[in-house]
């Protein structure tokens, strides 16, 4: 078997790698970066998959950005994450790709206060603000894929992560996210022996966290056999946390032992995101990483960067 993986040096692409090469070593994939082709030129995209002719995609690619940026600039953000996954996609399907795993994500999801989402909650309600760009192109994709497989017999399915946490985070990032940004902020605390640090909101608004090396193993498990799937799969881990609790956690892990200062004016996004994730379960789902060793773990990676100052 032949895939093709976009978006390979994000982390959820480096973790596909990873994986890739732990459970399926005897399968080629071609692991393709932003520097290898540009997504939002059709014709390279063509010629990309033109050339590889693999049987499966692995499409994580995307723009990704912060609340801020969203705000900011909602137009470009929505039109390029378009373009993005219409490009593929049209190239998957002109190359004859059978099979298309498309990563979307539970901010497609509607902002109802409080919700617990299943697959058929998509399109039931409005848009939380400020992932309104985001959203959009991603139920785009999703939609492109379902009505692919419709019209031409393909096996085009979606995939809506929670959000996701582990190696390769974006710790430095401008807006990392919500992990991500407390095991540096509390780490940099701890070295500057900083009395209190800043979080955005009030620290209730609950999400759900799940272990990205989790996840990247069991869809490389899956890859070959998304006939089998619906059109789309909730997967998370099944427990969320407040913002306050996972500073708490990280602050357990890191050492510090001062105090939070919550900053009510910066935008938080809704108060709760909770996938039910019982359709993946059903078909052997499980996530294996505990919060507490996920946490460690990821520490441990990010300390291994800044060592090779990756990070300084």
């Amino acid at each position: 078997m032949k895939v093709l993986l976009t978006g390979a040096e994000g982390m959820l692409g480096r973790n596909f790698r990873n994986s890739w090469q732990l459970l399926r070593p005897h399968d080629e994939l071609i692991a393709v970066a932003r520097s290898d082709c540009d997504l939002t030129d059709i014709q390279s995209v063509r010629s990309l998959l033109h050339n590889v002719r693999p049987n499966t995609v692995i499409h994580t690619a995307s723009k990704v950005a912060g609340i801020v940026e969203k705000l900011d600039h909602p137009m470009h953000f929505l039109l390029q994450n378009n373009i993005i996954d219409a490009n593929t996609i049209q190239a998957a399907l002109d190359a004859g790709v059978g099979e298309f795993l498309y990563i979307s994500s539970a901010a497609a999801y509607p902002a109802k206060k409080e919700a617990v989402f299943q697959e058929d909650d998509l399109l039931s309600g409005k848009l939380e603000t400020a992932n309104e760009p985001y959203a959009l192109a991603k139920i785009s994709g999703m939609k492109l894929c379902q009505y692919a497989s419709k019209e031409f017999g393909v096996s085009y399915r979606s995939v809506l992560p929670s959000n996701l946490y582990g190696p390769h985070d974006h710790f430095l990032s401008q807006h990392p996210h919500l992990i991500a940004s407390a095991l540096r902020k509390l780490h940099d605390a701890v070295v500057n022996n900083a009395a209190t640090v800043s979080v955005w909101g009030d620290g209730t608004a609950r999400r759900e966290f799940t272990y990205a090396p989790d996840v990247t193993d069991w869809l490389v498990t899956q890859i070959g056999h998304l006939q089998d799937w619906p059109s789309w799969v909730n997967l998370g881990c099944g427990d969320d946390y407040s913002v306050s609790e996972y500073y708490t956690l990280v602050s357990e892990i890191v050492g510090y032992s001062g105090d939070f200062y919550f900053d009510t004016s910066k935008p938080v996004g809704v108060q709760r995101r909770l996938l039910n994730s019982a359709v993946a379960r059903d078909m052997g789902w499980s996530s294996k990483t505990s919060i507490d060793e996920g946490l460690v773990q990821t520490y441990s990676h990010m300390l291994s960067q800044i060592e090779k100052s990756d990070l300084k």
